[in-house]
């Protein structure tokens, strides 16, 4: 019955579980839309840019042939009945022009493909592109000044010189503009390449973290599962109880494999499950302190952090005396960081930094990984270090940095 209430009890949790996976995945498609929305307004405040710095820049260029027009007209005074009037209605609609011009051909260029070019292949391209659209303004211009407006013509070179050059000029004014363009677009396209960059690095990252889980947890199964297989032909009780036990700390491992970090309380739990545990296989031989603060309870630590460094030291440091030992777990704050110790009798046969003991024989998969794991979630500013201290120990001492704390 004990076995039938703890399977019972442990599969109806993981329905909990799933029931709130699947909300959550119902949730998802509004994020989705969410950021479809962000794209959406980012589009159109690209555009928005686009159509101010057309305006500005075109505006500007008006402003100037307006003072240009006034500087000549001081220093070589129009003749009797020249209309300035139909002058300045010139110089608008020859402005206008340009602004449509410029305009219709960015989506020439992007039907094209000329944005994914590279310079060498794009450069013929814009001068080419430039002096088509210088072509196609003169001619819009000289005919709209000359044959609508009917100007007189105040040249005195010849009229074919007078539509070189200002094609010229026209062919460096588009130049300047489409490099101007695809200098934007260039810095718009390495802005997202470093932001695809930065994704690319923090989905490795959360990859690496849930293979490092997913390592954690076999690991405590495997362990747990050869302390109830030495109990179910010696005392059947005592594997009901190991089975509760059990169930409970497997799903709290289900539990917290979907979460980067948990409450301290919540680890404190399963540390005690998994003691009780083996305390049942090793009686007298496993004595266990505790001096937890009451304030360090409601902190964030990764789940199995503490209870990989339990297990390692009833491992290393009780199961493998005759007369056992005691495990010391204390956790308190110190400075601006949680500090947790679990000291247990032993000596370290290991170097006594980080990097290398972590990689000794003596420590197992699980201590290196919650380095790991420490280092994913914190980066340098959280430590995991083995030392041999006070005489005959072995302390397994974490930093952890509190919330907001620089350090």
């Amino acid at each position: 019955m004990a076995i039938a209430q703890a399977a019972g009890e442990y599969t109806n949790r993981p329905r909990d579980e799933l029931a709130a996976t699947g909300a959550s995945l119902l949730r998802h498609p509004m994020g989705t839309f969410s950021a479809f929305d962000t794209a959406a307004k980012l589009q159109h405040t690209k555009e928005r840019l686009y159509v101010l710095c057309q305006l500005c820049g075109w505006g500007l260029f008006l402003v100037i042939q307006f003072s240009f027009a006034r500087a000549a007209a001081l220093v070589n005074p129009p003749q009797l009945g020249h209309n300035q009037m139909l002058e300045a209605a010139s110089m608008v609609m020859v402005v206008l022009l340009g602004l449509v011009l410029t305009h219709y051909a960015r989506p020439l260029i992007t039907r094209w493909g000329w944005k994914q070019l590279g310079w060498r292949s794009l450069s013929p391209r814009i001068v080419l592109m430039a002096a088509l659209l210088s072509l196609l303004w003169i001619a819009a211009g000289f005919g709209y000044s000359y044959g609508v407006l009917q100007l007189p013509w105040t040249y005195k070179s010849n009229p074919a010189i007078v539509v070189i050059a200002w094609w010229l000029n026209g062919m460096s004014l588009m130049l300047g503009w489409l490099c101007i363009y695809f200098f934007y677009h260039i810095y718009e396209q390495l802005q997202r390449l470093q932001v695809e960059q930065l994704r690319l690095v923090a989905n490795i990252k959360e990859a690496e973290l849930r293979a490092l889980k997913a390592q954690v947890n076999p690991h405590f199964l495997f362990n747990s599962l050869n302390s109830l297989r030495a109990l179910i032909e010696e005392d059947a009780p005592r594997a009901r109880e190991a089975v509760t036990r059990l169930a409970s700390m497997l799903r709290y491992s289900l539990q917290s494999g979907q979460l980067e970090t948990v409450t301290l309380e919540e680890e404190l739990r399963t540390v005690e499950d998994y003691l009780a545990l083996e305390q049942i296989r090793h009686e007298n031989r496993l004595r266990v302190s505790w001096q937890i603060a009451a304030a360090v309870r409601a902190q964030i630590v990764p789940p199995m952090l503490v209870q990989t460094l339990v297990e390692n030291a009833v491992k290393y440091g009780v199961s493998i005396r005759r007369e056992g030992g005691e495990v010391m777990i204390s956790a308190q704050f110190e400075k601006q960081s949680l500090i947790i110790s679990v000291i247990n009798p032993g000596k370290l046969t290991a170097p006594s930094n980080a990097a290398s003991a972590l990689a000794g024989s003596s420590t197992g998969v699980g201590l290196r990984n919650a380095s790991e794991r420490l280092k994913f979630l914190y980066g340098d500013r959280a430590t995991l270090r083995l030392f041999s201290a006070p005489a005959g120990c072995v302390s397994a001492v974490v930093s952890i940095p509190l919330p907001g704390s620089s350090a």
